[in-house]
């Protein structure tokens, strides 16, 4: 089917239907399991060959890692496809090749593909599957020489994970996703720990205890190389805010250096200097900071580096936090640096609402005052006339609305639950 031209649909048309055909799969649920996306990526022939594969796994910072490892590859003169998820904005801003994000048409043509090779289906494949085919697909036809790509939830049986990459990647793991990846830090580790392959290289973050234990007899089982990296890197400066970007940076720089990568002298600084990675201590000014922390771990780390770049100036912070999340465990450590709660009515259906996160947040901040609004706009207001600093933070669906709302277009979000 051709998208565009006299026949056919205009472009935006077209992605605008192929995609309200995508989000419906959501109907589908979370399917975790190989079958289908490996029966896909064989239909469809992919990944290319000769394209060197990066994954990366993790609870926090995974990101930010496939960030700074695409913008060092670019720097380095290879083109880079870069895979990550959730998207802020638009779904478009998940598939990008040279820091471009992929087409409306590109969208349109792929996505009119795959829904008539998988139309009669069973199982049908998931939103997350096809999303995954979808940007094999595309960074086969742009020829990427190096592909970077986030897991989108545990690993093990996570659509990326059929595959075969060069190098794997760990960042931090905590808790999060616990219905689907277990209750203990050793099962989710577990988890994680299912993109080792045999013989391919792994790069990790430090780990607690009981998850490096997993990750050593996982590795050691595989005969896969491992390394922990325990320092931060120094040697440069980095765009992004907060010393555990540092960390980060760490990981990312023993990743490529694990693929053999041919690096081009200075583009390891000229890289990180150039990253960007929305919503993650994001600055939209000098008052006002978007971060899309979404668990504990995640916003243990966020009070920390609100406090260097605020000198312990407490935040108003306004708060969106989905119902699958650990809300009382988010609040209590944001509690260290707010001054006030402020909870709007978030556009997600998965949010918890106002009315409920306000009992949840004075029972785990008894002594920090909470407001309830009608919606982020009025809530941003409301900061705003505190003359304190603003800190909208507690899921990354959030974080877009919010970036909408900053710019101008509060109904330009592209939603959808993955």
């Amino acid at each position: 089917m051709k998208v565009g031209g006299a026949s056919g649909p205009r472009p935006a048309a077209a992605y605008g239907e192929t995609l309200r055909w995508l989000f419906d799969t959501q109907l589908f649920g979370i399917k975790l399991g190989l079958e289908s996306i490996e029966r896909l990526l064989r239909e469809l022939n992919l990944p290319a060959r000769d394209q060197r594969i990066i994954h990366v796994a993790g609870t926090n910072g995974k990101g930010s890692v496939c960030a700074m490892i695409d913008s060092i590859c670019r720097a380095s003169g290879y083109r880079s496809g870069l895979f990550t998820s959730p998207h802020l904005v638009t779904y478009r801003e998940r598939i990008q090749v040279n820091g471009r994000m992929i087409s409306q048409s590109q969208v349109a043509g792929g996505l009119t593909t795959i829904r008539e090779l998988v139309r009669d289906w069973e199982p049908h494949p998931t939103f997350f599957e096809i999303t995954t085919a979808l940007a094999l697909q595309h960074f086969k036809e742009e020829q990427c020489d190096v592909i970077v790509l986030e897991t989108g939830m545990g690993g093990r049986l996570d659509a990326t994970n059929a595959i075969m990459p060069v190098v794997s990647a760990i960042t931090p793991i905590d808790y999060d996703h616990q219905k689907w990846l277990g209750n203990s830090l050793a099962e989710i580790a577990a988890e994680k720990a299912g993109i080792i392959k045999a013989g391919v290289p792994v790069v990790s973050a430090e780990q607690p205890p009981e998850a490096e234990a997993i990750l050593r007899a996982k590795a050691a089982g595989c005969g896969a190389p491992l390394n922990f990296v325990t320092s931060r890197y120094d040697a440069a400066s980095i765009s992004l805010s907060g010393a555990h970007q540092k960390q980060n940076a760490a990981v990312a720089v023993a990743a490529i250096e694990a693929a053999q990568l041919e690096l081009q002298d200075g583009t390891i600084a000229q890289g990180l200097e150039d990253v960007r990675w929305p919503a993650r201590f994001q600055r939209w000014d000098d008052r006002i900071v978007i971060d899309g922390g979404h668990n504990p771990a995640g916003a243990r780390v966020l009070a920390q580096t609100w406090r260097e770049a605020f000198n312990d100036e407490p935040a108003v912070v306004i708060l969106a936090v989905l119902q699958d999340k650990d809300a009382r465990g988010i609040i209590r450590a944001l509690s260290a640096v707010a001054r006030d709660f402020v909870l709007p009515v978030a556009r997600s259906e998965r949010a918890i609402p106002p009315t409920e996160l306000v009992t949840i947040a004075q029972a785990a901040a008894p002594n920090v005052p909470v407001t309830i609004l009608p919606s982020f706009t009025a809530a941003l207001a409301q900061a705003r006339s505190t003359g304190r600093p603003i800190l909208i933070t507690g899921s990354l669906h959030f974080a877009g609305e919010a970036l909408a709302a900053l710019n101008g277009d509060p109904d330009d979000v592209e939603d959808c639950l993955q």
